[in-house]
C-alpha cells in the first residue's frame, strides 16, 4: 500500500485492525522525503493500493505521488481524499489501464453546505456593508428601504441535489424559504425541497429566484451553465452562490453581472482559473464575498475520508463493490 506517513500516523491502529480482521498483511510504502526523488521501479511494482490524502497533495510530494501511480504496474486500486478527481493529470492513465478509483464522496458536504448558508446569511442580512463600516470606523446602521428583505419566504434554487446540496436544502427550509432542487432523477418524498426539476427547464426557474445555489458536479451539461443569458433572465435582487467549480460559471460575464447590478450579490469559492490573479476585479467588489476554493475547510475532513478508504479496504479485500466508485 502506497501510504503517506501522516496517514499511518493518524490511523494505522485502525488500518492494522481492519486487516486483522479481513486477513491482510499490509505492506507500507512511503514517498521519498525529497519531493524530486522517485522510488525504484522494484518498489512502485510492489503497490496494488494507495490512498490519496491532502497532506500529500498539498504538498511538494503531490507530483512525485503522481509520479508513482503511473509507474505501479501492479496497481489495483486507488482511493483519493476528495470528490472531484477529475483535477488530477494521471487519473485518465488510470482509468485507462483498468485501475479502480474511489473517492471520498460526502466526506466534506456538510462544511460545504455550513459555507454555503453563513455566506446566504452575511449577503442576505447586509453583513458587507456593516463590515465595511466597521473597517472604516463608521456607525452606519440600515434604515428605511435598504434595510435587508425576510429570508421567510424567499425562493432559493439550488443546483445539485447530492451531499452539499441537501444539507443546504434542510438548512434553508428551517428558514421558511421556498427550496427547488435540480437534478436527474425525480423527486423523493424525503427530498428537503418543495419542487424538484431537470437541469434542462433552468431557464424557465430562474426569473422566480431570489437565490440560486451551485453545487454540481462540472460536466459538458454544466460548463458555463451560468452565462450572460441565464443572468439575464435573474431578478435583479437576486443573489448567486458557486461552490461547485469554476467553470460552472462564465466568470466574465459574472463580473460583468456584479458591476452592472444586473444581480445584487454574490459568494464564489471558485474560479476558473486558480489561484484567483491579482489583477481580477473580483477582489474588489463589495458585493461579493469570495473564498480561496476553501469551502470544505474542516479539521473532520481527514477522519471521515479515512474512514471511508478503511471502509473500502475492507470491501476491497472481501472482493467487494467498492463505496463511491469514480468511472470516466
Amino acid at each position: 500500500m502506497l501510504l503517506s506517513k501522516g496517514f499511518v500516523a493518524a490511523y494505522g491502529k485502525q488500518l492494522n485492525e481492519v486487516a486483522q480482521r479481513v486477513g491482510l498483511e499490509p505492506e507500507i510504502v512511503h514517498l521519498p522525503d525529497d519531493p524530486l526523488a522517485r522510488l525504484s521501479q522494484a518498489d512502485c511494482d510492489r503497490i496494488e493500493v494507495a490512498m490519496s490524502t491532502r497532506d500529500v497533495r498539498f504538498s511538494d510530494l503531490y507530483k512525485s505521488f503522481g509520479d508513482t501511480l503511473i509507474a505501479a504496474n501492479n496497481l489495483k486500486w486507488a482511493h483519493f481524499h476528495s470528490t472531484a478527481i477529475e483535477q488530477h493529470p494521471f487519473v485518465p492513465l488510470l482509468l485507462a489501464r483498468g485501475v479502480k478509483l474511489t473517492t471520498s464522496a460526502g466526506s466534506n458536504g456538510e462544511p460545504v453546505a455550513q459555507t454555503a448558508i453563513t455566506t446566504l446569511l452575511m449577503l442576505s442580512r447586509g453583513f458587507p456593508h456593516w463590515l465595511d463600516a466597521q473597517r472604516r470606523k463608521r456607525w452606519e446602521p440600515v434604515r428605511g428601504a435598504v434595510q435587508p428583505r425576510d429570508l421567510r419566504g424567499q425562493t432559493i434554487l439550488i443546483v445539485g441535489m447530492g451531499n452539499i446540496g441537501n444539507s443546504i436544502a434542510r438548512f434553508v427550509q428551517a428558514l421558511g424559504m421556498h427550496v427547488i432542487g435540480i437534478r436527474r432523477k425525480p423527486r423523493a418524498p424525503d427530498d428537503p425541497v418543495d419542487e424538484m426539476h431537470a437541469l434542462a427547464e433552468l431557464p424557465g426557474l430562474l426569473p422566480r429566484c431570489d437565490w440560486v445555489v451551485l453545487a454540481c458536479p462540472l460536466n459538458p451539461e454544466t460548463r458555463h451553465l451560468i452565462n450572460a443569458q441565464t443572468l439575464a433572465s435573474m431578478k435583479q435582487d437576486a443573489g448567486l452562490i458557486n461552490v461547485a467549480r469554476g467553470g460552472v460559471c462564465d466568470e466574465p460575464a459574472v463580473i460583468a453581472a456584479l458591476q452592472s447590478g444586473r444581480i445584487r450579490c454574490a459568494h464564489l469559492d471558485v474560479f476558473e482559473k486558480e489561484p484567483l490573479p491579482a489583477g481580477s476585479p473580483l477582489w474588489d467588489m463589495p458585493n461579493l464575498i469570495l473564498t480561496p476554493h476553501n469551502a470544505s475547510a474542516s479539521s473532520g475532513n481527514d477522519r471521515r475520508s479515512a474512514e471511508m478508504f478503511l471502509l473500502n479496504l475492507e470491501k476491497w479485500a472481501r472482493g467487494e463493490a467498492l463505496v463511491n466508485p469514480h468511472t470516466a
